[in-house]
């Protein structure tokens, strides 16, 4: 596969993936399985394109973020609600992130991981889309601070490749009584401050690589930032649309499918 072509599929990947409940970073490590490009060459481009799904947040949201902005230049509690929420939900996966730090990346290097946790991540979707009642939590700046809590902690299982960041946060929101719409949100606001911490903390790992030009050139980075861009911001708007008519059960179904698919092929090579 030329390097191009990797690029333009990561990049899709990476854009249709990030705030599905289906785990971007589990698909990345599966695409590196599958398709047996060395996943080390692509390690700092695959951390780096992730900025670009979260602009597409940005960028969809203007009007929220700078409604949000000027409330907290006025002293508005609503806003001031909204910017604590986000900030206390990104501690605990922030301070768990950082002690755990080579427990997790030593989980990153195993594909049996990843389909054994979208295969069980698919039925506890399903589980909990049967047996919870959507809740009546509208607005992010609503959600009590204890509830805030935590979904945060229930942020940090997407620390076990496969299990979805996104995913993990939108059903912890729904069972603790917040209802979908509000739940994606707060799914996709907290992905800003979780993914730009996660980013710093990688690039500053890889400096050195960076800096010596190793890997990816900032080129292929530039082409594949701008994918992950524009797959997100046409995702996000289908996204919201299938979860208001039809729930998660689709994203459930696809994941024990690919779990499996994914689980039969790498066990039997």
């Amino acid at each position: 596969m030329t390097d191009l072509l990797t690029i333009i599929l990561l990049g899709i990947v990476e854009g249709v993936t990030e705030f599905l409940p289906v785990s971007s970073t589990g698909h990345l490590i599966l695409a590196s399985a599958l398709l047996g490009y060395d996943a080390a060459y692509w390690e700092v481009f695959n951390i780096v394109i992730q900025l670009g799904a979260i602009l597409a947040i940005v960028v969809l949201y203007w009007r929220t973020f700078w409604a949000v902005l000027s409330g907290l230049l006025r002293g508005d509690a609503l806003s001031i609600r909204f910017v604590r929420n986000l900030l206390v939900a990104f501690l605990p996966a922030a301070v768990i992130g950082l002690a755990l730090h080579k427990q997790i990346e030593a989980l990153l290097g195993s594909p049996l991981t990843v389909c054994v946790a979208l295969i069980v991540g698919g039925f506890a979707i399903l589980f909990i889309e049967r047996t919870v009642k959507e809740g009546d939590i509208a607005g992010v700046a609503n959600i009590p601070l204890p509830k805030v809590v935590g979904i945060g902690f229930i942020q940090c299982l997407a620390m076990i490749p496969g299990v979805s960041r996104s995913g993990a946060t939108i059903l912890g929101a729904l069972t603790l009584g917040v209802e979908r719409r509000t739940a994606a949100e707060f799914s996709f606001f907290l992905a800003i401050p979780t993914m730009l911490g996660a980013t710093a903390l990688e690039l500053f790992k890889n400096r050195h690589e960076l800096a010596s030009g190793g890997g990816v050139g900032f080129g292929a980075i530039a082409i594949g930032f701008v994918v992950a861009f524009i797959v997100a911001l046409l995702v996000v708007r289908w996204f919201i649309g299938i979860v208001g008519k039809r729930g998660f059960a689709p994203f459930a179904w696809y994941r024990i499918v690919a779990g499996g698919a994914a689980l039969i092929w790498l066990l039997a090579r």
